[in-house]
């Protein structure tokens, strides 16, 4: 079931026939998954959305399911909604006049006038025109005002499209546009951006920032000795960047919006805001009639008791989610796009009605996306947590976790995963699996043997149907990842077992792996490029011998142990351990079992 709320100027008419032009309320909208006969039996789960993009000529939604539908912006387009016809997709990216798409695969389609000028209507695989063969597994895509940036599975930032004003970080006199991808700069973490903007960050590893881009009203935000280039051509080091970490970056024409976290004194992790740039638009959330040419925070009240868990910036406004339900904006309101009939600029940050939410109860489930400059919308996204797929084709990609090499026809090596190809590959077989996986790869270039790995990972044959008719009568694609993990866990393997847990001077092993399926704090530890990837040791000491042994048995397999009996002190122990650890992400949680059984305790 989609929750969709929706406020600003209707350009989805298809969605709006009988509403006004400019919505200065926040309104529930229907969203049609597909035509109404096709797929009646799929699971609804799946046809939730995961993600809205929104650029000034369209608008995307992306499904769990890995499909898209566009709207285009348009009253009487007959045209709406269209289907995109690409599988398996895994995120959406839309700017001024370019669209792009990121599949589970690590491929990048696009198209627009900037990306394809020889037919702009048609999606074309950006991410095979890199020249490094190496390098063609994308992890991220982000969009710029028209210019389109890739971050690699090998870290590595790539710009196509637009360089009129230096955003691809090359000197525009000597290179306008380019229609294959540059490498822009290595060791890069996040790449940052807007569907307007032409100016991006890239962070690298150390959480150093660069910029390069539109830099006329200081959008760049490298301070007052900078206000009066109006162009960086070259990736340029950002100085005075507020303390803590930078979690998000968003980007207008005009402005920037950073979002940082750092601890407070009670050493929780406390979130700001901090913008730069053009003040006439107020996308800086603050009074004044002044540029400001380095990140400066944006005060609120509203933001006093509270924290933000989401925000989104178009061309001139700026949406803020927190953890207490309210929805906050500011900056121009021409279209409604704040939500409120008065039509007027908001200088500061203000709080927007909304109507009550269906799920309101888990309010960290819900995002806000702003357009281009004209629409907004909040929305229900359930985490796709408990989706491992994903999880393992990112760590297929992150060298430091692979531990197999692999030789190519050409000799060229490629490293795998061990414990991941155990799960994937029938162990119940005589012969040793992965020796008959190395003497297929030994005849196969390097790109099929990423094709073939990510087949692996992914049990997605769709990849290549000749590679996969290859292998896969060494592939085991029916035995769940959970029941592995359970099965490893109760024969005791700890050779599979490579994190430390200690507790009360006794220490526990555990697959890294099991523990980025259940913890989003691990998730973070293990999958970031920013956070070191030793074998940490964390103290589990709180936790009373029973909890812990709760503990451990969910670990692996989702389940409450049976025979133990469940009491209140062992429900607060392991709340507060689910909190902090982050463990609430998965389906069904821990505590929502911890509850049931109690409840039938009693």
């Amino acid at each position: 079931m989609n929750e969709i709320i929706f406020f600003g100027e209707n350009n989805l008419g298809f969605c709006f026939k009988n509403e006004p032009n400019k919505i200065t309320k926040p309104i529930l909208i229907p969203i049609k998954f597909e035509n109404e006969n096709e797929n009646e039996n799929e699971n609804e789960n799946e046809k939730q959305i995961k993600q809205i993009s929104s650029s000034i000529y369209s608008t995307i939604f992306l499904f769990k399911n890995g499909k898209a539908i566009e709207y285009l912006n348009k009253n009487d387009s007959n045209e709406n909604p269209k289907k995109i016809q690409i599988e398996n997709i895994q995120k959406v990216s839309s700017n001024f006049d370019n669209r792009a798409i990121l599949t589970i695969e690590g491929n990048v389609f696009a198209k627009g006038k900037d990306i394809y000028t020889k037919n702009p209507k048609e999606f074309i695989n950006i991410s095979s025109l890199i020249e490094d063969t190496n390098d063609r597994v994308i992890e991220d895509i982000v969009s710029g005002g028209s210019s389109i940036y890739l971050l690699t599975s090998n870290q590595n930032a790539y710009g196509i499209g637009s360089n009129e004003k230096g955003q691809l970080g090359l000197d525009s006199g000597s290179l306008k546009k380019t229609e294959k991808p540059i490498l822009m700069m290595k060791n890069v973490s996040k790449i940052f951006s807007g569907n307007a903007s032409k100016h991006v960050f890239l962070l690298n590893s150390n959480q150093e920032l660069f910029g390069c881009g539109y830099n006329d009203d200081g959008q760049l935000g490298l301070g007052e000795s900078r206000k009066e280039e109006t162009q960086i051509k070259k990736l340029t080091k950002i100085q005075n960047i507020p303390k803590g970490k930078i979690i998000d970056i968003q980007c207008g024409n005009w402005h920037s919006v950073m979002l940082i976290e750092n601890e407070n004194e009670n050493r929780n992790p406390k979130r700001k805001l901090y913008s730069c740039g053009y003040y006439e638009y107020s996308g800086l959330g603050k009074y004044g009639n002044e540029n400001i040419y380095e990140f400066t925070e944006i005060k609120s009240s509203l933001f006093e008791n509270d924290d933000i868990l989401d925000f989104s910036v178009g061309n001139f406004h700026t949406l803020i989610l927190t953890y207490n339900s309210k929805l906050i904006g500011f900056g121009s309101n021409h279209f409604g796009q704040l939500g409120f009939k008065d039509t007027e600029t908001q200088l500061i940050p203000i709080q927007i009605e909304l109507p009550k939410l269906r799920f309101n109860e888990n309010i960290s489930n819900y995002h806000v996306s702003c357009g281009y400059w004209n629409n907004s919308f909040l929305y229900y996204s359930p985490p796709s947590f408990s989706n491992l797929e994903e999880d393992l084709i990112k760590l297929f990609r992150r060298k430091e976790f692979c531990d197999i090499p692999f030789k190519t026809e050409n000799g060229e090596i490629i490293k795998a995963h061990k414990l991941i190809l155990k799960y994937r590959l029938d162990q119940n077989q005589d012969e040793n699996q992965i020796e008959k996986l190395k003497e297929i790869i030994s005849k196969k270039s390097i790109q099929e043997s990423n094709q073939i790995f990510e087949m692996i990972y992914s049990n997605n044959s769709k990849i290549n149907l000749k590679l996969y008719c290859e292998i896969k009568e060494i592939l085991n694609s029916n035995e769940k990842i959970e029941e592995t993990m359970k099965r490893i866990y109760l024969n005791e393997n700890e050779n599979e077992k490579d994190f430390i847990i200690e507790r009360k001077e006794k220490q526990y092993k555990f697959p890294k792996l099991i523990l980025i399926m259940r913890s989003e704090l691990y998730r973070g530890m293990f999958l970031s490029v920013t956070e070191d990837k030793s074998n940490k040791v964390t103290d589990y000491s709180e936790l009373s011998n029973k909890s812990f042994q709760i503990f451990e048995y969910w670990i692996y397999s989702n389940q409450i142990k049976d025979g133990i009996q469940i009491t209140q002190e062992i429900i607060d122990e392991l709340e507060r351990g689910i909190d902090y650890f982050q463990l609430n992400q998965t389906n069904p949680n821990l505590f929502d079992l911890l509850i049931k059984k109690f409840n039938n305790q009693n």
